[in-house]
């Protein structure tokens, strides 16, 4: 039963059906997939009828308070997973939620502007009924899309839009773990595996990669190809691989700790990709994990390149601090880098200090590492000296030449 005339309610009836044909053209003009709207009577009718459908039970059920029946969820679901099966991607999934509620308040505001001021409890009514049954509406949409996701998507692919999706703060992450088995934690440590390049041709598959590695540790992960994972300063003929662990997965303790999930998950797929790569780690709630990808894909972009089994694991802020605040200030970048440039004539300079610092400038572990006599690594650490007029061991030395280290291996100055 729809309200009396003369209120707000019965004005906003009144709205209704060209408050839907609104909608529907809205759709059609400012989201891709909805353009076939125009072509497509069909598809058209039944985008009319729902948007009439869900003024007109708003309007029955506001009144007096009431929640949406099962049912109405069910079909609120079934239009979800419609259009997911009908290929509306998870973005425009989100614009289509968004468009609908600033349309439905634009047309409240409207009916009660006709109304002359008129209607302020049904208005509070309205406004408090809106905002709850709003969140179950969208809550059944959001399953009835991932259903139709998962009946569309291989489980590879369900798992990277996972990741996405939590990246983007989507609520429909919730639903898609669901389907592939995952829980979705509080807390995450967002990982990501930097590859500055394709590698050889007929390399092994890395999406495959990817999908391998949630299989086996059960966590959302996705391979971003490209200018996929470009982004400021990224690699183009490169990649990252993403991986969201829960900040529970074993460890020690501390703000900067690294669980053990996810140093197994970094070093397998070292140890498969076969070249160098680095990896940065940043924990946040799962509210914050924009801000988290961004810190962690600074730091793996700070971090020196290496190859597997050599390779030390995922690096945190506290790893490469020094080398973030280098990166932000191109007048101190540039003096390193000049240094660098003086180490070029000498032999495997640059690998015998990364070599010297990564053993706490202990020789004889260096030079075994390195592979040569002590003497050797001596001659070498003589001629850094005769080179640059900085001695390797001083503070001064350290400081300086284990930043150049740090800048020349990551790849920053190529």
């Amino acid at each position: 039963m729809l309200p009396a005339m003369g209120s707000l309610f019965a004005e906003l009836a009144r709205r209704a059906s060209a408050g839907a044909r609104r909608e529907v053209e809205t759709y059609a003009r400012e989201i891709p997939e909805f353009g076939r709207l125009d072509a497509d009577p069909r598809a058209r009718a039944e985008a009319l009828e729902y948007a009439v459908w869900l003024r007109r039970r708003t309007l029955e059920l506001s009144p007096d308070n009431d929640e949406l029946t099962d049912a109405d969820l069910g079909f609120i679901a079934s239009m979800g997973e419609s259009r997911a099966q009908a290929g509306v991607s998870p973005e425009s999934r989100q614009r289509v939620l968004r468009l609908h509620t600033a349309l439905m308040l634009r047309e409240i505001n409207e009916a009660t502007d006709a109304q002359r001021g008129g209607g302020a409890d049904e208005l509070l009514r309205m406004m408090g009924w809106f905002a709850p049954q709003g969140e179950r509406g969208i809550a059944a949409y959001c399953a009835g899309f991932a259903t139709g996701l998962r009946r569309l998507l291989p489980y590879g692919e369900q798992v990277a839009l996972l990741a996405r999706s939590l990246l983007a703060g989507d609520p429909v992450a919730a639903e898609l773990a669901r389907g592939v088995g995952m829980e979705v934690p509080e807390r995450c440590v967002v990982t990501v595996i930097r590859v500055p390049d394709r590698g050889p041709a007929g390399e092994g598959d890395l999406e495959g990669e990817a999908e391998a590695l949630a299989k086996t540790y059960q966590v959302p992960v996705v391979w971003c190809a490209g200018a996929c994972a470009e982004g400021e300063g990224g690699d183009g003929d490169g990649g990252e691989l993403i991986a969201l662990v829960p900040a529970g997965a074993g460890g020690p303790p501390g703000p900067d700790a690294v669980p053990h999930l996810v140093s197994d998950l970094v070093r397998d797929f070292a140890a498969a990709l076969g070249r160098p790569c680095a990896a940065g780690t940043a924990a946040a709630p799962r509210s914050e994990l924009s801000d988290a990808l961004d810190r962690a894909r600074r730091i793996s972009r700070a971090a020196p390149l290496r190859r597997a089994p050599a390779w030390p694991g995922p690096h945190t802020w506290a790893d490469v601090f020094v080398e973030l605040a280098v990166a932000d200030a191109p007048s101190v970048d540039d003096r390193l880098r000049a240094v660098a440039r003086r180490l070029a004539p000498g032999p495997d300079l640059v690998a015998t200090l990364d070599a010297y610092y990564r053993h706490d400038m202990n020789r004889p572990n260096a030079a075994a590492a390195l592979n040569v006599h002590p003497r050797t690594l001596d001659y070498r650490l003589r001629r850094v000296r005769e080179l640059t007029g900085i001695a390797p061991a001083s503070t001064h030395g350290v400081r300086v030449l284990s930043s150049v280290v740090s800048r020349q291996l990551s790849g920053a100055w190529h």
